[in-house]
């Protein structure tokens, strides 16, 4: 059989996938590759990758899709790493700068202006080094790993994860693993059990990455009680619910 593809965000919420995908002894060869959001949702439309942890918000765009994992990158209420940055209150935003690497976090930015904060502003999609662009009445969506270190630096910031559970009372999923083919049940066993012993080596991993913290952010906070991996029952629901607000803004 040929090589699986798989296509990994590479921030620091998805290292735990990682760390099991690496560790794992697969009975079929991966290939693995380390993208943005964007990038593996892109990679797996064309095709390119047979897997990608992928945000949620591109999933009525497959036309045939699979999700093949009990795992997930989701919140409940706050995350700390997809953040609306502001120096003016909400009511006062004209402008929101719209980070490139994910498009389930513009969608849900642009699903909570629309029908729970009730603000118009202008949308436009940022380009690199956006983040100094927060000025005056301009406000930013900024993602991933780039937020840590941003908490007190603008005036408002604002978590859309916590402010998507002031909404709905749910939880909410950003991304999860979708194939684009129906792949062997062997695999997606052993693929699923990959995953968990990721999950389940994080006191391991952070250990290892408290080693040369790179992130200016406390790693097991983040891993442990910020970022939640189970897809469950909850999660789909807020995710179907999710997909029904971005069909409604389309």
């Amino acid at each position: 059989m040929d090589k699986i593809k798989i296509s990994v965000v590479s921030y620091l919420n998805s290292k735990p996938f990682l760390y099991g995908l690496d560790h794992y002894k697969f009975q079929t060869e991966i290939d693995l590759a380390l993208d943005i959001p964007s990038v593996c949702a892109q990679k797996l439309i064309e095709r390119k990758v047979d897997i990608g942890l992928v945000p949620v918000a591109i999933i009525p765009k497959l036309g045939e899709h699979f999700i093949v994992s009990d795992y997930c990158i989701g919140s409940v209420g706050k995350v700390d790493s997809v953040m609306l940055y502001s120096n003016v209150p909400l009511n006062e935003i004209e402008t929101i700068l719209l980070d490139y690497q994910s498009r389930t976090s513009v969608a849900l930015v642009k699903v909570l202006a629309n029908y729970f904060w009730k603000i118009n502003p202008n949308w436009i999609a940022a380009k690199a080094n956006f983040e100094n662009d927060i000025v005056g009445k301009t406000a930013a969506l900024i993602i991933g790993d780039r937020t840590f270190g941003l908490e007190n630096k603008y005036v408002y910031a604002y978590d859309l994860s916590e402010e998507w559970q002031k909404f709905t009372q749910l939880p909410f999923v950003f991304a999860c693993w979708v194939a684009n083919k129906k792949l062997p049940d062997n695999f997606i066993n052993e693929f699923n059990e990959a995953l968990k012993l990721g999950i389940d080596n994080r006191p391991a991993l952070i250990k290892e990455l408290n080693k040369n913290n790179v992130y200016n952010t406390d790693i097991a906070v983040y891993l442990n009680e910020k970022i939640q991996y189970t897809f469950d029952a909850p999660k789909k629901k807020a995710m179907n619910l999710f997909l029904d607000y971005i069909a409604k803004l389309d």
